[in-house]
């Protein structure tokens, strides 16, 4: 087996940068179809520089911040899952899984309007399986307050309690605060004002985190709500970013003894 990267390149599954390739495929791909604006391939390329400083893998960190991530959703009277391009284009079948898993809309939002973008990631989301999808009816939305671009214009996210925003930008995210919602972030970059804004943050990549949570959500889904509240009420969103930066730099120290290893055999 081997994925076509372009017309003239085939790489194997044995290619030590395989996954990372894959993905960035599909961010191509996802271009080429109207789904990923041009700047979510550099800001796909920005995310994996942050993955490596990671170990791209799923880090204790982050898997606490999932854990408290899922026990919000669960909590939640209306709760809603916000859907940019790059995330229907790496994502899709898993995200509508935990959709249908925790009974929550799907609601595309985006930064970059283009003629055709919404009904091709809408269509996406529909070969996936989702039949609940918000935000393709402009006769529904509304503008939120004290943002200016099109992300402003929303349609469930307008009465959520809690939102999760995979890969967005900080001033929706800091919008949302202003109107008391409660925020659930995935950014690889533990620094952004994303992540510093978010109630929860989840330091990780988009195609490990939601995976995880659906594999957290059949556990979490068995507690009740005092458990649930214990989860969420035991998390620091602050004190888990600091120690996932401790987490990178350690890596970061160790990568540097090895490299120097190698360089001199």
């Amino acid at each position: 087996m081997s994925l076509n990267g372009n017309q003239n390149n085939s790489i194997p599954e044995t290619h030590p940068r395989y996954q990372s390739l894959k993905f960035r495929h599909k961010i191509i791909e996802g271009m080429k179809n109207l789904v990923v604006a041009e700047a979510g391939l550099i800001a796909h390329g920005r995310g994996e520089c942050f993955d490596y400083i990671l170990g791209e893998k799923t880090t204790k960190t982050a898997k606490y911040a999932i854990r408290a991530a899922v026990a919000a959703l669960l909590i939640a009277e209306k709760p809603v899952i916000s859907v940019n391009g790059n995330v229907a284009a790496l994502v899709p079948n898993e995200l509508v899984t935990l959709s249908k898993l925790l009974n929550i809309p799907l609601e595309i939002n985006l930064f970059y309007y283009k003629e055709g973008r919404i009904r091709a990631i809408k269509d996406v989301l529909k070969k996936a399986g989702a039949t609940d999808i918000k935000g393709i009816n402009e006769e529904k939305m509304i503008e939120l307050e004290g943002l200016e671009s099109n992300r402003r214009k929303v349609d469930f996210i307008a009465k959520a309690d809690v939102v999760m925003i995979p890969l967005e930008d900080g001033d929706r995210t800091e919008a949302l605060k202003k109107l008391n919602k409660k925020v659930i972030a995935v950014d690889l970059n533990p620094l952004s004002r994303t992540a510093l804004w978010a109630d929860i943050t989840i330091v990780d990549n988009i195609i490990r985190v939601i995976p995880e949570m659906i594999e957290i959500a059949n556990q979490l889904k068995k507690l009740n709500d005092r458990e649930l509240n214990d989860i969420l009420n035991n998390f620091d969103n602050k004190l888990n970013i600091q120690n996932t930066l401790d987490l990178i730099i350690d890596y970061i120290e160790k990568q540097k003894v090895e490299a120097f290893k190698n360089l001199k055999k």
